[in-house]
């Protein structure tokens, strides 16, 4: 693995002195970077790994690399007329391994030199108010960014420790897909995951505690989603609890609640992620982790006196776009023009095919949050474009919209491209559109963004 080395970077004395010091170099942590060298600070960005972080090299990237060849080969499938294409795992493989520069960050640390930042290797501890150790340096500053992101969330399962068992970082950087796979998790990066093996061949088992996948989401998507996956082959155990694994000649056996046994060549975990803040010394500036382990902070990003988090390390949505907003409004805070964090319109997606993407309130927390609300929904295959772009798609677009202001508070897309047509709603429910001037918005045709216009006509308000 290739790194970039502190040569070429600005070298100082035993006293080394910055406006700002960043510890952590994922999105969050490049933004910080990014915006206040823009503006002349001096900065020390603090990485232990690789600048760019978990979503570059193992996560976001690889996965929809990974993703997209069987689901190219699924939609040449559904086409008439259209020859389904090979598949090859090696030319795939090095397709994944260019994406994510061979596991090098030097490309990366290049782009935050350009910018004014000074990248310090090693692993970071705060030391005091304005104070950090990396090794044998100290680095002090006015302002401390915290950006360390987040880490595998193993689940208590007894002998888990004497299995090898595969995360997201095992997974996207596999040399070869394995015959067969358990994946525990039933959520976004769970059904990414096992969609994916399957599409490669291997035999897959879900293993989730809830009684349906994205438990996270309204019952009906991931109902929709728990068809396809089965109709693949992928077998769902929902609602059952992982007690104990053990090896078995070189196989994983995973024993679950209520006696079933289940057996194949890996484990795959990837039931969620903790914040990581071990070792970071934030009791010396007064911060106690909150109950989820991670870094509280208010809505400008602020930690405490003199010190801002961002990314995964808050506990708060952790998406990179999240990390990247948080880390454009904590350099404002920084810069002296403070904003306030406002998450009521972060899109969430799951990359599966279909596309899951969501924005806003699920039926069940507008309830929660007392808001007497009208749904809409229309089925993906009213929409011309369905027929255009192949037979046998299933999706659909639900909205949510408050009787007492007429706006929309929530919506949920189904389909190919969701990620990309759920747009026009993250908008709506951003500013805040009144339904009525939606239905005044004519959406060009044939699109499957034309599925917000029929969702808010059905709503009944």
């Amino acid at each position: 693995m290739g790194r970039a080395t502190d040569e070429g970077w600005r070298r100082m004395g035993a006293d080394e002195r910055f406006d700002a010091v960043i510890l952590g170099a994922g999105p969050g942590g490049e933004t910080v970077a990014r915006r206040l060298g823009q503006a002349g600070r001096r900065v020390a960005l603090v990485e232990r790994e690789l600048v760019g972080g978990e979503c570059a090299y193992w996560a976001c990237v690889p996965s929809k690399t990974l993703l997209r060849a069987p689901e190219a080969r699924v939609e040449a499938r559904r086409i008439d007329g259209l020859a389904e294409p090979s598949q090859r795992w090696p030319e795939i493989a090095r397709y994944r391994d260019h994406m994510i520069h061979g596991l090098d960050d030097a490309k990366k640390a290049a782009e935050m030199e350009g910018h004014g930042a000074t990248l310090v290797r090693g692993r970071g501890r705060i030391a005091g108010p304005g104070r950090v150790v990396v090794g044998d340096r100290t680095l002090t500053a006015g302002q401390l960014v915290v950006a360390t992101g987040s880490a595998d969330d193993v689940p208590p399962i007894a002998g888990l420790e004497a299995v090898p068992v595969w995360a997201n970082r095992e997974l996207y950087t596999m040399r070869r897909p394995p015959e067969d796979a358990i994946v525990i998790g039933g959520g976004p990066v769970g059904l990414e995951s096992a969609q994916m093996l399957r599409r490669y061949g291997c035999g897959v088992t879900i293993v989730e505690i809830a009684d349906r996948l994205l438990a996270r989401e309204d019952p009906e998507t991931g109902e929709l989603l728990a068809r396809t996956l089965a109709a693949e082959g992928v077998m769902l155990r929902l609602g059952v609890k992982p007690v104990r694994v053990e090896d078995d000649g070189g196989r994983v056996v995973l024993h679950l609640e209520g006696g079933e046994r289940l057996e194949a060549e890996r484990l795959v975990c990837v039931a969620g992620r903790r914040p990581r803040v071990e070792d970071l010394g934030l009791e010396t500036v007064g911060i106690a982790p909150g109950p989820e382990g991670q870094v509280v902070v208010d809505d400008r990003r602020r930690a405490g006196d003199g010190v801002w988090a961002v990314g995964d390390v808050t506990g708060v949505l952790p998406f990179t776009h999240v990390a990247h907003y948080q880390g454009d409004v904590a350099a404002d805070d920084m810069l002296g023009t403070p904003r306030t964090a406002d998450y009521r319109a972060v899109p969430r997606v799951v990359y599966s095919d279909p596309e899951v993407a969501t924005v806003g309130l699920t039926r069940e927390e507008a309830e929660a949050a007392g808001i007497d609300a009208a749904e809409g929904t229309v089925a993906l295959g009213t929409l011309a474009r369905v027929d255009t772009y192949g037979v046998g798609l299933e999706g659909f677009m639900t909205v949510r919209a408050d009787r007492a202001t007429g706006v929309l508070v929530g919506a949920t897309a189904v389909g190919p491209l969701a990620s990309e047509w759920i747009g026009s709603a993250v908008l709506a429910v951003k500013a805040r559109i009144p339904v009525a001037t939606l239905l005044d918005t004519p959406m060009q045709f044939p699109t499957f963004g034309e599925a917000l216009s029929y969702a808010v006509r059905d709503l009944d308000l």
